[in-house]
């Protein structure tokens, strides 16, 4: 019995350490594929890892992670935003309309300020996140067809604005508008810096904050944090106000980028979002994922698409590789879980501290 006991226990020890390196190797999925990305790309385009390159590279990264940032609490809340990129485009119509044809109040037209014109895009932004928020949490709407009605909503507005045409010679208006999107702070641009700051702050959220806790929680199991006391309908509220926050943000870049508002901006940029936030490790289903996850998620996106760009692969194609990495993202995320499920008693039995 001893003998066979000791086997066991040998057996057990193996199988737990090849379990917990296969996880630990699942976990880390994003950095390893980007590391290999930087390698590739360097190796076959010379000019890939030059210091120019790298500051359009962190820029057009930013437009995603951004987006990713805001999409990643909603996702962890067992939800998804398919709106994003229609917001994006919807704000970047308003900061253009409010630049170039003012804001008529009583059959009077003002031309408010840069500053004014960026508040009242970011509120005009929130409204969709407050609709979405309320058709999910209030009316019972499923995400996924309550955000894709405000997507249309969204775009349809953005092109109502203009008839469909541009809003051109934005810096014309208001120079200072292209601060947004054109300047550098200490050789960094504007932009990239955004990223870092809702970054950090939406991290300390999600790992140090009781609304973070919740969000993991209601992603978990809703009637188990129902029945905790967690007041769900407001958090889930609180997910899409973020997530049309950071929208906002996108699009005001965008149009400082351009010195134009384009109402066909941000076209499915939800799927670049959505993309970096389920190769960050974060699970379609909630609960379990983190920001710095979909934030390295981002960089693989913006790395593939900039890298594939140097190498003359031509955009037919590059839509074809960034959907392959997307079905391969979310293959690999459910085998993630299966192995966690088969092995959690078994890494449990080798390190009880585990379940503690």
């Amino acid at each position: 019995m001893t003998s066979i006991s000791a086997t066991l226990s040998s057996s057990d020890r193996l199988a737990s350490s090849g379990a917990r390196i296969a996880l630990i190797l699942l976990r880390a999925r994003a950095v390893l594929v980007l590391v290999l990305l930087l390698i590739l790309f360097s190796a076959m385009a010379p000019s890939f890892l030059t210091t120019a390159n790298l500051s359009i590279l962190t820029k057009h990264v930013a437009i995603s992670a951004i987006l990713a940032i805001g999409m990643t609490f909603v996702i962890l809340s067992g939800g998804i935003d398919l709106s994003v990129g229609s917001v994006a485009g919807l704000g970047g119509m308003a900061a253009g309309y409010i630049l170039t044809q003012g804001i008529t109040l009583g059959g009077t037209t003002y031309h408010p300020g840069v500053f004014v014109a960026i508040l009242a895009t970011i509120a005009l932004c929130l409204i969709v996140g407050a609709l979405n928020g309320w058709l999910v949490s209030r009316a019972g709407v499923a995400p996924f067809i309550a955000t894709l009605g405000t997507l249309y909503i969204a775009r349809g507005s953005a092109l109502l604005m203009s008839n469909g045409k541009t809003f051109p010679n934005l810096a014309a208006h208001a120079p200072s508008f292209a601060f947004i999107g054109q300047s550098f702070l200490l050789r960094i641009p504007i932009p990239v810096w955004l990223m870092f700051a809702l970054f950090a702050v939406a991290a300390f959220i999600a790992a140090k904050t009781p609304f973070g806790r919740h969000v993991y929680a209601i992603g978990g199991n809703e009637r188990a944090a129902r029945l905790a006391g967690i007041v769900v309908p407001r958090v889930k509220m609180y997910t899409f106000l973020f997530s049309a926050f950071c929208a906002s943000l996108v699009g005001l870049i965008i149009a400082s980028q351009l010195e134009a508002a384009h109402p066909a901006t941000g076209e499915s940029f939800e799927l670049n979002a959505i993309a970096a936030v389920v190769l960050g490790g974060t699970s379609l289903m909630g609960g379990r994922g983190s920001v710095t996850g979909s934030l390295i998620g981002a960089f693989v996106i913006g790395v593939l698409a900039d890298g594939l760009v140097m190498l003359g692969v031509s955009e037919f194609w590059q839509i074809v590789i960034k959907g392959v990495v997307i079905v391969l993202a979310v293959a690999i995320d459910q085998l993630q879980s299966r192995l966690q499920a088969k092995f959690l008693p078994l890494l449990l039995r080798s390190n009880p501290e585990a379940g503690a």
